[in-house]
């Protein structure tokens, strides 16, 4: 199948219909290339802050509630895409507020001032979504799981609870947002209970930011002898300060080994240029290469736990 990474660039927009145009020139093409699984980057959505004008886009408060109420406008247009072109779209990701029992609410129960231009939160914080779409509707969503300090610290973005691999006729599909693609074990579980695709939306401010995630990413393919896939954010943001500036190349992965590419790129844009990284991969070749590749990580991967379990001598 044909696979299609963006490197997305966020604009300022003024209507909703100005936001719905773009996505759809954006999935039009890919599917124009022959796409069938499609990946917008990590907090791609935040552009729809600038539906409430430069005030609230430029305020990290307001913005997430602002972008967070768009949120069932985007579900059925993303799902409308989806069925048009019968694709599947890992949307964008963006910030959803959650009730006490884990449902999604769309505004939080803090208050705005008149001027639009603050929001005082008393109620619950986000969570960091990315929701994937088929040409049936809406296949689940997965939520980003370990934050980074600035969403920790400065933005109080709350982790999600629990991990999901989703069964499309695509393949099995696992998401690792932006950070958690540099922790192996959860890419490791997600494997482990099938996927055989990770999906590595990000969103990063410096090249070194992007590189941790590139070779997280990279690294995720080698020793689960798997594809990846890297969607980054790219170019200035002028009017929304938690996503002001984007480095970054959109980029397939997969093990430098028998059936993939000796670098272990399939495909790559050139950093900070907008556009799709797009390359057809084999399912096929996954299984293959984890059965006969030059190197058996995905098979060899248990012994570490004996190997540590050994001791390790201080000499």
């Amino acid at each position: 199948m044909t696979i299609a990474a963006a490197a997305y660039p966020l604009d300022f927009h003024d209507s909703f219909d100005s936001y719905a145009a773009k996505v759809t020139a954006w999935v039009s093409e890919a599917a124009a290339s022959g796409a069938a699984l499609l990946v917008f980057p990590e907090y791609g959505a935040m552009e729809l802050g600038s539906l409430g004008g430069r005030a609230v886009a430029g305020d990290l408060e307001a913005c997430l509630h602002e972008v967070a109420r768009w949120k069932p406008q985007v579900d059925a247009l993303h799902c409308a895409l989806a069925a048009r072109f019968g694709v599947h779209i890992l949307g964008a990701s963006g910030p959803v507020f959650l009730s006490e029992k884990g449902n999604d609410i769309y505004t939080s129960a803090g208050q705005t001032d008149p001027k639009r231009n603050a929001v005082y939160t008393s109620g619950p914080r986000p969570v960091n979504r990315a929701t994937l779409y088929g040409p049936g509707g809406i296949l689940g969503h997965q939520d980003k799981q370990i934050m980074t300090r600035f969403e920790r610290e400065t933005w109080f973005v709350e982790p999600g609870h629990g991990l999901r691999v989703f069964d499309t006729p695509l393949g099995r599909l696992g998401v690792v947002t932006c950070y958690d693609s540099e922790f192996p074990l959860l890419s490791r579980a997600l494997v482990e209970a099938g996927a055989e695709i990770l999906l590595a939306p990000s969103c990063t401010d410096s090249l070194r930011g992007f590189t941790r995630v590139r070779v997280g990413s990279m690294a995720r393919a080698l020793e689960n002898q798997c594809v990846v896939v890297h969607a980054p954010t790219v170019g200035l943001c002028d009017f929304c300060p938690a996503v002001d500036e984007n480095v970054g190349s959109a980029a397939i992965y997969g093990p430098p080994d028998l059936g993939f590419p000796e670098t272990g790129i399939f495909a790559e844009t050139p950093l900070n240029q907008p556009g799709w990284a797009i390359a057809t991969v084999d399912r096929a070749a996954i299984a293959e290469v984890r059965r006969a590749g030059g190197v058996l990580n995905h098979l060899h991967w248990e012994e570490q736990a004996a190997r540590i379990a050994a001791g390790v001598a201080v000499v």
